[in-house]
């Protein structure tokens, strides 16, 4: 006989959000049942919060410097377009002027020939300086753009983030709560968890297993494919079957620092009159190994007399001192395969010595009145 709890063979697992490492603020009571969507937890994470709002400040400035940098691009343009049209009235008045230059000397012809001249290098350098500046807003433009870009998925990067942070229910069902890695306890507000540690289980309860762990001694004892049956103290006319599946070889210490260690061994759930609630105490009866037709007694009823074992059998008002060989026992009963008979009746404490008053041997069958 040993100890166990129910548990689903297959669950919804809830966890922190990836790269978090937080406080929960809120949290469900353990077995709620909530339905999809519902929140069940929010967390609070002061370095996620701040990144948040640094990259808001970084954005917002980004994108004054891009108004900034428009605005000034914009008036330098403005002021090369007005120098274009300058010299392309004085061009235009150079050019009228050169009506007059078959009246003037050759020098002032020379001189005129000249500013026309001048006239056309100053439009070829502005109309240069206006495509450069073309070239330059585009430039600039796009590395403030490719940068306000940059920021603006960071920041939706660090606001899904954050809206992970409130934790809803990714569909209906009974939410158990998980144990903190740190306490070994139900998690609760104020608990630090971090990077996919799990919050909650949500069972398929369709299904279930038994978790039992085991002291050192009972685990030795069973074996996989034991036969199981199963009761529940809150199901006291529930009952169930199954078999043992699983044993894990490496032990867990009972407490920290502790160095008694129990063994985790897990049993299906093949049939039941009702499919017991996750985390409901199970008695299980493990099946070590069965035998038809035999006696079995309690192992208090046993005694050591003289290096042989003896049962108190009742004879009228009277005890009868009985030798006995045991076979297969477990830490509560013991098989009699020799010196009882069915229906006999049997001491479970020893009785006084005045009230024995036989004593049978079985190497010789002696029966000696005491």
């Amino acid at each position: 006989m040993i100890d166990g709890v129910a548990e689903p063979v297959r669950y919804t697992t809830i966890a922190c959000p990836s790269n978090v490492d937080g406080i929960i603020t809120y949290l469900i009571d353990d077995g709620t049942f909530v339905n999809e969507g519902d929140i069940v937890c929010i967390l609070e994470d002061n370095n996620r919060k701040t990144d948040y709002d640094n990259l808001s400040i970084q954005l917002e400035s980004a994108e004054a410097e891009l108004n900034k940098v428009k605005a000034d691009l914009q008036m330098q343009y403005a002021l090369l377009e007005a120098q274009v049209k300058n010299n392309e009235a004085d061009t235009e008045i150079a050019h009228l002027d050169s009506l007059q230059l078959q009246f003037a000397t050759p020098t002032q012809r020379r001189i005129k020939e000249l500013e026309l001249e001048r006239a056309l290098i100053e439009k070829n350098k502005f109309k240069r300086k206006l495509e450069a500046l073309e070239v330059i807003n585009q430039s600039e433009i796009r590395k403030l753009e490719l940068n306000i870009q940059q920021l603006t998925n960071r920041l939706a990067s660090a606001k899904t983030i954050l809206d992970a942070l409130t934790i809803r229910s990714p569909r209906k069902g009974l939410a158990v709560v998980s144990n903190s890695q740190m306490t070994g306890e139900k998690l609760k507000v104020g608990n630090n968890v971090w990077n996919n540690m799990p919050l909650f289980i949500i069972p398929e309860v369709s299904e279930m297993k038994v978790k039992i762990m085991a002291s050192e001694v009972d685990f030795r004892q069973i074996n996989e494919n034991d036969s199981v049956s199963f009761s529940f103290d809150a199901m006291p006319e529930n009952i169930a079957y199954g078999k043992i599946t699983k044993k894990l070889p490496v032990g867990q210490p009972h407490k920290r620092d502790s160095k008694v260690k129990f063994f985790e061994v897990e049993a299906s759930v093949d049939s039941t009159l009702q499919v017991p609630d996750p985390g409901f105490t199970v008695n299980c009866r493990v099946f070590i190994k069965q035998v038809q037709d035999t006696i079995v007694v309690p192992q208090i009823a046993i005694y050591e007399e003289d290096s042989i074992k003896v049962v108190y059998v009742k004879k009228n008002k009277k005890y009868e001192m009985r030798q006995i060989t045991t076979g297969l026992s477990s830490s509560k009963e013991s098989i009699v395969s020799d010196g009882l008979k069915k229906g006999e009746v049997i001491a479970l404490i020893k009785p006084p010595h005045s009230m024995v008053k036989d004593k049978t041997l079985l190497n010789d069958s002696i029966n000696v009145k005491q």
